[in-house]
């Protein structure tokens, strides 16, 4: 195990060998920059494990001397499992599961809580000395060897847990323990029940996604501009927080068959089924009638806008995680490669930027009615792509004509 390491915040640089893999070499296929968590999908940055297989996760419960816990660590994992599992099933349509491994006992850290000084932006002194003695108090509990992801679960009553705090803490210098470096750990630090989906947001981070939230300067303002309802990555208590068909395509949830490249002066027709429709999900369609049929077919459609740019078409509705969507249509949204996370990688336009919707429930309701809806045109502005949804197919999909001048 290493002794000696330095910390840095989810937003910050990874100056760690980040061998590629070869991915899609579509020609909307961005290619990834060395922006952190980069949209470039023509690799796959393999400092981060891909979450195209069944990866193992150890729940590790931390007190501390100056608190005596008042749950249990079942009643903690209940608190995150199995929803984070179900929503990355659904999200990635059975193709990835989340298998989490819970510790039965709590661990006792050897300083009070209060010393760590625990806060959202924690100086990487406290951090370091936080993870080396979380690391060294459990590792004669824990093979670490065994895990693809580290979850360090504090008491969510110890006077010094701060619930604003939790995040994913990348390490510019691996901690090491069980032969196996350790490049990045969840460091959960919420109360008792958490936020909605929190843990499925900081997991995100740990197969390279970026946040896409605004941080206001000075803290105050709306911290939901970007993307709104539309992305779990945005924000965990999204009416919508199914992953962007973007970073489905990105995890390899997506077959190269199922994205379409659109180019070419001729406008294009394609059909778009509801991204969040697996095989064997319902989804209403045009004759009001549940179908099943849904699942392989087209889910993303992207025009490629500039070196590191491109335009995204997909069809959203309350179909799987989106259950609670506020309008049903055709998102539209903008992807940069060279923006980093934190920094508006993606930013979904708004087809109808006059009007609001959902108030009582929406995280952001400007954003909360953007679709195209059916028998609706819109060009995207600053551009002459224009996307017509023409209307739905009797089992659910949508019918579209994207034109790009």
């Amino acid at each position: 195990m290493c002794t000696t390491m330095s910390a840095l915040a989810a937003t910050s640089m990874v100056n760690v060998p980040s061998g590629t893999e070869p991915f899609s070499a579509a020609p909307c296929a961005l290619t990834r920059t060395d922006a952190h968590h980069s949209e470039g999908l023509d690799t796959w940055n393999a400092a981060y494990p891909r979450p195209s297989r069944t990866l193992d996760a150890v729940m590790v419960f931390l007190s501390f001397p100056d608190s005596h816990p008042l749950t249990t660590p079942a009643e903690l994992t209940a608190d995150h499992f199995p929803a984070t599992s179900r929503f990355f099933q659904r999200a990635s349509y059975g193709r990835f599961t989340l298998r989490p491994h819970p510790l039965s006992r709590w661990i006792r850290m050897p300083r009070p809580s209060t010393e760590y000084a625990i806060q959202r932006d924690w100086t990487v002194a406290h951090r370091a000395a936080y993870l080396r003695d979380a690391l060294a108090v459990t590792d004669r509990h824990v093979d670490y060897s065994r895990y693809d992801v580290v979850y360090f679960v504090a008491d969510p009553d110890a006077p010094g847990v701060d619930s604003d705090a939790t995040k994913v803490v990348n390490l510019d210098r691996p901690l090491r323990a069980d032969g196996t470096d350790i490049r990045r750990v969840v460091t959960v630090f919420e109360d008792h029940p958490p936020d909605r989906l929190v843990l499925a947001h900081e997991t995100g981070h740990v197969f390279d996604l970026p946040d896409l939230y605004h941080r206001p300067v000075d803290g105050k303002g709306d911290w939901d501009t970007h993307v709104g309802d539309w992305d779990l990555m945005g924000s965990q208590f999204a009416l919508a927080p199914d992953l962007f068909g973007w970073h489905k395509w990105k995890l390899g949830w997506l077959e190269p068959r199922q994205v379409r490249c659109v180019r070419g002066a001729s406008p294009v027709r394609l059909t778009l089924e509801p991204l969040g429709a697996g095989p064997g999900t319902p989804v209403t369609g045009a004759a009001g009638a549940p179908s099943f049929g849904l699942g392989r077919g087209t889910k993303l459609a992207v025009v490629r806008t500039g070196a590191d740019t491109a335009l995204a078409f997909e069809a959203r509705g309350p179909v799987g995680n989106d259950a609670a969507a506020c309008r049903e249509g055709v998102l539209v949204y903008r992807v940069s490669a060279d923006t980093r996370s934190g920094r508006g990688p993606i930013e979904v336009i708004d087809a109808h930027p006059l009007t609001e919707a959902c108030w009582e429930d929406s995280v952001y309701p400007p954003l909360a009615d953007a679709p195209v809806a059916a028998g609706e045109s819109f060009t995207v502005p600053g551009t002459s792509v224009r996307v017509e949804v023409e209307g739905r197919t009797a089992a659910g999909a949508w019918t579209v004509k994207i034109s790009t001048g």
